[in-house]
């Protein structure tokens, strides 16, 4: 098992999940993985939480401990002799703090960049936006009462619980990351909104698709550790 390289914890997740074509994600997918669907639907999602207690190394990130982050990301299936290892790829992932993109640009070759960030996380509501454009954008749910287990083969379960991250490399090849954490309560949300300048922040070829989700939720989140990157 790969060292660690990064722990902290992940709170008040916000997540919108949008059902999308697959031709629009295959040439984003890494070598050596695909496309991992949910009865048969391709999804990408945008997520916004709170990135607290952050260490790296074990040393803590002193001024980068609480931060927030945006991401827009979707499914992908490596297959192994010891059995599927569900992941991530991120298209683009928005933070404060310019030490945070550079570490994850530079040793993981991810897609970070820096904007402007400010939170609203309060009982019933939580709101992440990012300065872009010359305005706020922003991803926001409110929801009622308390957070409640995963469902085994819900949808939820599916957008939640992958625990691997894959990049591409600059000479082709991918990276793979493990990333652990319990499974996460959730709450369905009442009322959601997502306000951005998609094509210039994503590309325009989501425009279409990052309009109406098909689910929106709040996890409540965990601490999590993400082991160094191994290339596969």
């Amino acid at each position: 098992m790969a060292s660690v390289f990064l722990t902290g914890a992940w709170r008040n997740l916000v997540m919108l999940n949008f059902a999308i074509d697959a031709h629009i994600l295959e040439p984003l997918v890494p070598r050596g993985v695909e496309l991992d669907l949910w009865q048969g639907r391709c999804y990408v999602s945008i997520v916004g939480f709170q990135f607290v207690d952050t260490s790296v190394l074990g040393i803590p990130a002193f001024f980068h401990r609480d931060f927030e982050e945006v991401n827009l990301r979707f499914y992908v299936v490596r297959k192994t002799p010891d059995g599927p290892r569900r992941g991530v790829v991120f298209v683009r992932e928005i933070a404060p703090k310019w030490f945070v993109t550079w570490i994850a640009n530079w040793l993981y070759n991810e897609n970070y960049v820096t904007m402007s960030m400010r939170r609203r996380v309060e009982p019933g509501i939580a709101e992440y936006e990012w300065w872009h454009g010359d305005r706020w954008n922003r991803v926001s749910a409110c929801y009622e009462g308390e957070p409640a287990p995963l469902v085994h083969g819900s949808e939820e379960e599916f957008i939640t619980e992958h625990y691997w991250g894959y990049t591409r490399q600059r000479d082709g090849s991918t990276m793979e990351y493990q990333v652990e954490h319990p499974p996460w309560r959730v709450c369905q949300a009442t009322k959601w909104a997502f306000d951005c300048d998609v094509e210039t922040v994503y590309g325009k070829e989501f425009l279409p698709y990052l309009r109406d989700p098909v689910s929106a939720f709040v996890a409540d989140g965990s601490e999590i550790v993400v082991r160094r990157g191994e290339r596969i």
